[in-house]
């Protein structure tokens, strides 16, 4: 190691750690709406249903294979 040695550090991380700082409640905001959006029961039931019903779809979707 260099005596001069300095450990880098991006603007991106210098600009996240300051936010921090300046808002400590700030992860725990994240949390909560990470929690409203996706920390959901699954209902696997529901999915199971869902997936029976599903059609497959056509190779090439703009083609119509109906004939006239």
């Amino acid at each position: 190691m260099h005596f001069f040695w300095k450990p880098y550090k991006s603007e991106a991380s210098a600009f996240i750690d300051e936010l921090k700082a300046k808002k400590p409640t700030l992860e725990a905001e994240q949390r909560a709406g990470r929690a409203l959006l996706w920390d959901r029961p699954v209902d696997r039931q529901a999915q199971a249903r869902w997936r029976e019903a599903r059609v497959p779809q056509q190779g090439y979707v703009y083609y119509h294979w109906n004939k006239p």
